[in-house]
């Protein structure tokens, strides 16, 4: 939609979450089948089909995208920001996976599509071999002229220095990295020094299909907090939506992303550096991933070895709570990275000058796109 908003004399897009007309309607009785008579309206007016990740109607609707799409002479972009070639064993929807086969589906989408982007170098690296198009890294961006990114900052208590973890609901390999943690801390630098923000929990809600959701958090809340005793110094908060997600960095002071070592998150991309750089907030992550291009320790913040006993994480924090000055100069230096990065209106460019040089490489006229 940036693209249409900053090049609109060039792009127009259309948003269409059903371009293969199911019946999307729940008290249908025909809700999930196929429409008779489709005429896939949307694909055929398009020149370039954009599919993200895999469709809420599935793998096999996700690729049936892709395969129609081609059968209109389209070209095709898939854009994905997770490896769903390699989903680790501890994941939640690990099963999931393997019973439909979205492993084996993901690779076909790779091989069918004529344009593949993703958002780090090691995920480009790990599905190259499935490619038989394009393949591109465009790192995620914010349109920070969003109001949720220009919230003004919440002043901490004297003295006290918040750290703040924003997490969904598939994380309870990661938090594990954690566990812990929290009361070691407080023993370090007092618990009066120090106050822990936990983001992402699910609202609460009547369905019994959903409170499992509650479940993994209350879970997740047992590992971090192990060893906790005497007077509370954290809180967990419920998940934000999209148009207030920022305002949790305001009421920061520290960010962390504590990640297992595996090919899914080796493969994640660094929306956390775009997020906790917005408001000058260093980021202190497991070295997983691609934080290793932005986060350098003791200048934008500090990355954790995977090897690293617990005692790190201590270390570390117990370091960078004690000296104000100190993670305030590295939310600085972050902030500033941020915004030559990750800043929406700034690098939107990037994305139609990569179609027009795959454009021009495929000898696709441009003025027909």
């Amino acid at each position: 939609m940036k693209l249409a908003q900053i090049y609109p004399d060039r792009v127009e897009v259309r948003f269409d979450k059903n371009p293969l007309g199911i019946e999307d309607n729940e008290a249908s009785p025909t809700f999930g089948q196929w429409k008779e008579d489709w005429e896939f309206e949307s694909m055929k007016w398009a020149d370039i089909v954009v599919v993200n990740n895999i469709s809420n109607w599935g793998g096999q609707y996700t690729a049936r995208i892709v395969g129609k799409a081609k059968e209109f002479d389209r070209f095709v972009h898939y854009d994905t920001d997770d490896l769903l070639t390699e989903l680790y064993t501890g994941h939640r929807l690990y099963d999931v996976y393997e019973n439909k086969g979205l492993s084996d589906i993901t690779k076909f989408i790779y091989n069918s599509s004529d344009l593949v982007t993703v958002t780090q170098t090691k995920f480009a690296e790990r599905i190259s071999p499935y490619m038989n198009g394009a393949l591109a890294v465009i790192k995620n961006a914010i349109d920070y002229s969003l109001p949720c990114w220009n919230h003004p900052g919440f002043e901490a208590p004297k003295g006290v220095c918040r750290i703040g973890w924003a997490g969904g609901i598939h994380h309870e390999e990661d938090v594990k990295e954690f566990a812990g943690i929290p009361n070691l801390v407080n023993q370090k630098v007092g618990r009066e020094r120090v106050w822990w923000d936990f983001y992402g929990r699910p609202p609460v809600i009547d369905d019994e299909k959903e409170k499992w959701q509650h479940d993994v958090w209350e879970n997740y809340q047992k590992i971090m907090m192990r060893g906790f005793k005497g007077s509370k110094n954290w809180k967990v908060h419920n998940a934000l939506p999209a148009h207030e997600y920022g305002v949790m960095y305001a009421n920061m002071d520290i960010a962390i992303a504590p990640l297992q070592m595996n090919a899914f998150n080796d493969s994640k991309s660094d929306i956390k550096v775009a997020e906790a750089g917005r408001y000058s907030v260093p980021l202190i992550a497991s070295d997983v991933g691609c934080y290793n291009e932005t986060i350098i320790n003791g200048e934008t913040g500090y990355l954790i070895p995977v090897d690293a006993p617990r005692s790190e994480w201590v270390r570390v924090l117990t370091k960078v709570i004690k000296n104000k000055k100190h993670r305030e100069e590295m939310g600085r230096n972050l902030h500033q990275i941020t915004e030559e990065m990750f800043n929406l209106n700034r690098v939107v460019g990037e994305r139609i000058a990569m179609y027009d040089q795959i454009f021009a490489d495929l000898g696709i006229p441009v003025e027909q796109n």
